[in-house]
């Protein structure tokens, strides 16, 4: 039943890409490999998987089709080879003077597989981000999931982007979670993780990019987040603008 009810959504965001296409909305397809997945300083695979997506993007609106798929069992619990999760984002963008906002939902899907699905559920967002200076943004990011955990995630981030004169781009960023009780692992609330990046970009040609990223996450309290099997996690991508 789970497995039918992806595909169906799977089907409905592809009509609606096919559809934004078709009115000349912006859609861009990109396939990342990365080491791990690792979310909100939770490890959910500590060994390669591979992260399609498909954004579409027309006036203020936006969405965002993003799947896992696990080339590691990571330690029997979960199938190799399989799509673990797959999310669907709906959003909504404005400018309010120097604040930008963005409004969104988010359907987490995990299809059942012969080691066992997990029940899905729903979260939606708000977003607040301003840019003080030139390729500097800072901003706050609240999650509150209205299905399973009914609970909050708060997401503090700060990043800083340039480009360079042969074309590469390089970007940092910091960002720390605060989690309810609900939310976190541990079961208490409180700061859950931090976690710095580093990018870098290279745009081929008008359509085709592509990217590498670095990554270090920890637990900042046990007690809301318990140790966890990947700090270091990197990988690499390629982008296709339409």
């Amino acid at each position: 039943m789970k497995l039918r009810k992806t595909m169906m959504m799977i089907f409905v965001a592809a009509v609606l890409m096919s559809a934004g296409t078709a009115f000349g909305a912006d859609v861009t397809t990109a396939i990342d490999v990365n080491s791990a997945y690792v979310w909100r300083g939770i490890t959910f695979n500590d060994g390669v998987v591979v992260q399609p997506s498909v954004d579409v993007a027309a006036g203020n609106f936006g969405l965002n089709v993003w799947g896992n798929l696990d080339m590691d069992d990571y330690d029997d619990s979960l199938d190799s080879g399989e799509f673990s999760e797959i999310d669907l984002t709906l959003t909504y963008a404005i400018e309010a003077g120097p604040v930008g906002l963005t409004a969104g939902y988010i359907e987490y899907l995990f299809p059942t597989t012969d080691v066992g699905g997990a029940e899905g559920t729903r979260e939606i967002f708000l977003d607040a981000c301003v840019e003080p200076a030139d390729g500097i943004s800072t901003g706050i990011t609240g999650y509150y999931d209205i299905d399973e955990v009914e609970d909050y995630y708060l997401n503090a981030y700060a990043g800083y982007g340039m480009s360079l004169d042969s074309g590469l781009g390089i970007d940092f960023g910091a960002s720390v979670g605060y989690a309810g009780e609900d939310s976190a692992p541990g079961g208490e609330s409180g700061f859950q993780e931090y976690t710095l990046t580093m990018g870098l970009g290279y745009e081929i040609n008008d359509m085709i990019s592509v990217s590498a990223t670095l990554g270090y996450t920890d637990a900042i309290d046990d007690d809301v987040l318990p140790e966890q099997d990947v700090d270091i996690f990197g990988g690499a991508g390629i982008a296709v603008a339409f």
